[in-house]
């Protein structure tokens, strides 16, 4: 197989839970721990850090790569799901892996893929690893999936587990409370392996100290960091708190010998984008009309987005909006303004929900505007309604954003 019909191969197994949802979710880790001794423990082979959370997990994970990266370190980076490429999901320095690579790891392993009927998440999981061992990297950011506990990822013993923050998200996989995501994402803290923690509530912290004792496993609180004011290319005003788990992270890494200077930070920071090339945080698509996209997708990722949104200037708002089928709209649909026009799409997905009902939920939250038959034709309509004085926003999916980028 080449490189296109690999990728359609890997998309057409087992499905994907970013693409059909529930019925792709495998709460077990046998299988994982399957391949990684078939394919000989390649995440042995490596140190690595560990990102979970409900909100942040990528940019964090971007930003710490970056910071590895300024510092000289030869650092991977494994997140989902891409925007554009399959192959944005696992990077070295920046730079995404061969096609011949994934064209050819699929073919040598692919009976063992089928006989097990390993999922993709599973085979992309082993995929990275066996890159990060054959490519001998210093460290890897490796960003969870899905939770925690049961991720294919949770086969890494890292150098520090990192969690950014717990909300009521994914909640048919990971509980319907607080206390009960948290303790899915904290089961990526491991014995006497270091734990920081980005944001806590009342009902998360209880839950987080309470496994960090039974692991053995000191623990960082980053809110409780006294930190200068760093600036990262990473724009929108709630970068910040992703930035205080970073430097906390950091400063767990620095005891631990890790050779990262002040200036490493500040330059890591500074140059997240370039150095990685992460898209779809508060991205700037165009400035005359002002066109920004982001992918946040759930209630607190969007409350933030939409505070964000509230401070820009312009004479008239612009929305495109599409979401997929199992959003609780009851909880993200208010937080949008209603003083916009909407264009409603359905995101390119099996997942995706029809734009007519998405449209007839909306008007019950004051939201105004009319369907589209695809994200694109959303979009173009947007653009051409807008002024140079206008702001237009993509959002509400990460497959919306991808498919304006």
């Amino acid at each position: 197989m080449n490189y296109s019909e690999t990728i359609a191969w890997l998309f057409a197994q087992l499905p994907m839970y970013q693409r059909v949802g529930q019925s792709a979710y495998k709460a077990d880790l046998t299988a994982t721990i399957n391949l990684a001794n078939y394919l000989n423990n390649p995440e042995k082979s490596f140190k690595s850090i560990h990102v979970a959370g409900t909100n942040g997990k990528g940019s964090t994970s971007h930003m710490l790569a970056s910071v590895f990266q300024e510092a000289g370190y030869k650092t991977g980076l494994y997140t989902s799901p891409h925007l554009k490429d399959f192959r944005e999901r696992i990077k070295i320095n920046g730079e995404m892996i061969p096609e011949q690579y994934v064209s050819e790891f699929v073919k040598n392993h692919k009976l063992y893929f089928e006989k097990n009927q390993l999922s993709f998440f599973e085979m992309t999981v082993g995929l990275a690893f066996d890159y990060f061992r054959k490519e001998k990297i210093d460290i890897a950011i490796v960003e969870v999936g899905m939770g925690g506990r049961l991720d294919s990822t949770n086969i890494i013993t890292p150098e520090v587990s990192t969690i950014t923050n717990i909300g009521l998200d994914h909640t048919q996989f990971l509980g319907n409370t607080l206390e009960k995501v948290a303790a899915e994402k904290a089961g990526i803290i491991k014995e006497m392996i270091p734990v920081v923690i980005g944001e806590t509530l009342s009902e998360t912290k209880t839950v987080f100290e309470r496994i960090a004792i039974e692991k053995n496993a000191p623990i960082t609180y980053a809110e409780t960091l006294a930190t200068s004011d760093y600036i990262s290319d990473l724009k929108g005003s709630y970068q910040q708190k992703n930035i205080k788990t970073v430097l906390a992270t950091l400063h767990v890494l620095q005891a631990k010998g890790w050779n990262i200077s002040e200036e490493n930070i500040v330059n890591g920071l500074l140059n997240t984008i370039r150095n990685t090339g992460l898209m779809g945080r508060w991205q700037v698509l165009s400035e005359t009309p002002k066109v920004i996209s982001d992918t946040g997708h759930n209630k607190e990722g969007l409350k933030l987005v939409m505070e964000q949104l509230a401070l820009e200037t312009y004479n008239n708002l612009h929305i495109v909006l599409g979401v997929v089928m199992d959003k609780d709209l009851a909880s993200v649909l208010p937080l949008f303004p209603k003083d916009a026009t909407y264009y409603f799409c359905k995101p390119n997905i099996p997942r995706g929900l029809d734009a007519s009902l998405l449209l007839s939920q909306a008007r019950g939250f004051g939201l105004v505007g009319e369907e589209y038959i695809s994200v694109q034709r959303a979009y173009l309509a947007a653009l051409a309604a807008a002024s140079t004085a206008d702001v237009v926003f993509v959002g509400g999916s990460t497959f919306v954003v991808a498919e304006v980028l």
